[in-house]
């Protein structure tokens, strides 16, 4: 029996993934960016507990050598640093030539990299609206453009991309980082139907929604203000769950927390109520200046 709709999304998908046990073999492949910290440090250091080869790639070389040793320290099979910028495609094509290098394939890459601004519009630089569209646009582009070009040549691997609950809404004062996030989600959707020809290649979105990180400490902020994660906020090492979950299980869209279904409900069924009543609700627990 076809389980019922309630606008457009499957009852069944109203669960959140599970953190499933260990059922892949260790010894995968995975590559992890954005892996000097938040969520895509909680995914390296859970990819080498569970006993997996581990490329981390970041930015900054000295935080990776520092996630590095942790992996090291908690089994991971092997780690591997590429210092990688993923807004430059150089650095991307680079990222993936080292570990095929490295280890003759990729079974999966966790893309963790974002970059979040706050601030109305006209407050915002042209140069921190550039970033993060720079960041999380072109540099999941990048990085999924040549992942899925070695992964169809293997005919095999997962790439996940980490996406946002604010992909699907909009909240005030975040503009450049929902717009970057809501292109995510539709990369992803293009991405997935055009690899469905291969049955073992697969593309996912993991879309969390407030995550107790420092991605808001480093946010560049046009007003000045002192942000941090609006409740119900839950753990990196909880994304970090639902990104390797995948592994197991790929779905091509999974939410972390039932919580992002009733604000998505809300955004899509009640638009002139969620105007009125989010935008004073998200400066109140989010914001201060």
């Amino acid at each position: 029996m076809t389980p019922p709709k309630i606008a457009g999304l499957a009852l069944r998908s109203l669960v959140p993934l599970p953190v499933l046990p260990r059922s892949v073999p260790a010894g995968q492949v995975v590559v992890v960016t954005g892996a000097s910290s938040g969520i895509g440090r909680a995914t390296a250091v859970e990819a080498a507990r569970r006993g997996h080869h581990v490329v981390l790639a970041a930015r900054r070389q000295e935080v990776l050598d520092e996630v590095a040793a942790e992996c090291d320290q908690v089994g991971a099979a092997s780690t591997t640093t590429v210092a990688t910028d993923v807004a430059d495609d150089g650095d991307a094509a680079a990222l993936l030539a080292a570990t095929q290098e490295a280890h003759g394939r990729v079974d999966a890459v966790l893309h963790c990299a974002g970059v979040v601004t706050y601030g109305r519009v006209e407050e915002t630089g042209a140069g921190d609206f550039d970033q993060v569209l720079a960041t999380n646009i072109s540099g999941t582009a990048n990085v999924a453009r040549h992942t899925l070009r070695l992964m169809r040549e293997q005919e095999r691997g997962t790439l996940v991309l980490v996406g946002s609950l604010l992909g699907h809404v909009a909240v005030p004062e975040m503009t450049p980082y929902v717009v970057s996030k809501w292109g995510v989600r539709a990369l992803a959707r293009q991405l997935h139907i055009e690899n469905l020809d291969l049955p073992d290649v697969h593309v996912c979105l993991v879309s969390p929604g407030s995550v107790d990180t420092p991605i808001y400490d480093s946010a560049l902020d046009a007003a000045g203000g002192v942000n941090s994660a609006p409740p119900p906020a839950i753990s990196p090492e909880r994304v970090a769950g639902a990104v390797l979950a995948q592994l197991a299980w790929p779905r091509s869209q999974t939410q972390t927390q039932l919580s992002n279904y009733g604000l998505m409900l809300g955004f899509g069924l009640a638009p002139w109520a969620w105007d009125r009543v989010v935008g004073p609700a998200f400066r109140l627990v989010s914001r201060r200046t």
